[in-house]
């Protein structure tokens, strides 16, 4: 059974208060509780920004557009260091209360893939990262030491397994060349499958556990088959016909799906644990598994954007994702 076969979240969550927001993910989620990652705090608490706590030897600045590889480490750098320290004080401490020590729980991290990473930095002329091949191998091999760093040291510290989650929003605008440059006649050529391959294969193989990749829509399913990566995580929503062969041959191949099922906003009407479950286990009926042979291979997750929720909602989320969860997880057939 894959630790990604559970109910988990992707990262982010609303807020500014680290300890709340750590008590709340490790109480709700038994089997895949994950750090925290709190944007709404601003410079260095976004996806990109905490990426400048983990590179190593690279430091980022801030620009009117976003990030920037700097030359030297300055504030922003720093910035976002003091707050990843603060969210792993804030799982330790929480993760002390709740007995997670010598629990054999597993705890997930969250990183942005390679790809996505080069293409949301820019260079010093301004243009993407992704446009010199080689700060994309140096931010690489950067990315993926600093995340194989992070991980031992909260396995470490929480005395348990840590797993990586990479997110990759952009990984198929790359694929397809549909990144704009900086002006119109400098456009983004696409990133070559092999290429893509290769930088995905590297960080997966130097994180030292199992590795889920989450992308949004789009999922560029061919590359992710022929890479090493255990598992995807994909928003249930935006599957559409031409996904379903791809996710076929994904799950055939032994691997993981997570799915994001739990919608980031309270709807009109609350659903139950039992129609999340079921949604999850027609999405695998529809493409011809039966139940019984993705067992402990299929998880559940809201959907992208648990930052812009409500905090009531966000933790109300979690609970119908752990229900449901544990419903796919022990019996998929009596669902």
């Amino acid at each position: 059974m894959s630790v990604f076969a559970a109910a988990t979240a992707l990262g982010s969550w609303p807020g500014s208060a680290p300890r709340e927001a750590a008590e709340i993910v490790v109480g709700e989620l038994h089997r895949l509780p994950h750090l925290v990652e709190l944007p709404a705090r601003g410079v260095g608490a976004d996806m990109i920004g905490r990426a400048g706590a983990l590179l190593v030897d690279i430091a980022i600045d801030t620009v009117p557009r976003g990030y920037r590889i700097a030359a030297r480490p300055g504030s922003v750098t720093r910035r976002a260091k003091s707050l990843l320290d603060e969210d792993i004080d804030a799982i330790e401490e929480a993760w002390e209360k709740a007995g997670g020590p010598g629990s054999g729980r597993p705890v997930k991290v969250q990183a942005p893939g390679p790809i996505t990473l080069a293409a949301q930095l820019e260079l010093s002329n301004g243009h993407r990262a992704l446009t010199d091949a080689g700060a994309v191998r140096d931010l690489t091999s950067s990315l993926a030491e600093g995340v194989s760093r992070h991980r031992a040291e909260l396995a470490r510290r929480l005395a348990t397994t840590v797993v990586v989650q990479y997110d990759e929003p952009v990984l198929s605008a790359a694929l397809g060349g549909r990144l704009a440059g900086v002006s119109t006649l400098n456009t983004v050529h696409p990133v070559d499958e092999a290429v893509a391959i290769g930088l995905l294969d590297e960080c997966v193989a130097a994180a030292g556990a199992e590795v889920l990749l989450h992308s949004c829509a789009d999922v560029p399913w061919n590359v992710l088959q022929r890479s090493i990566i255990n598992a995807i995580s994909v928003d249930a929503s935006t599957l559409g016909e031409a996904d379903y062969d791809g996710l076929g041959e994904f799950l055939d191949s032994g691997r993981t799906v997570v799915f994001g099922l739990v919608s980031t906003s309270a709807p009109a009407a609350r659903p139950s644990a039992e129609e999340i479950a079921a949604a999850a286990v027609a999405i695998t009926d529809r493409i011809g598994f039966s139940r019984k042979s993705v067992r402990g291979r299929v998880g559940i997750s809201p959907a992208c954007g648990l930052a812009g929720a409500t905090a009531a909602w966000a933790r109300v989320a979690l609970e119908l994702c752990q229900r449901a969860g544990d419903a796919v997880a022990d019996d998929p057939e009596a669902i």
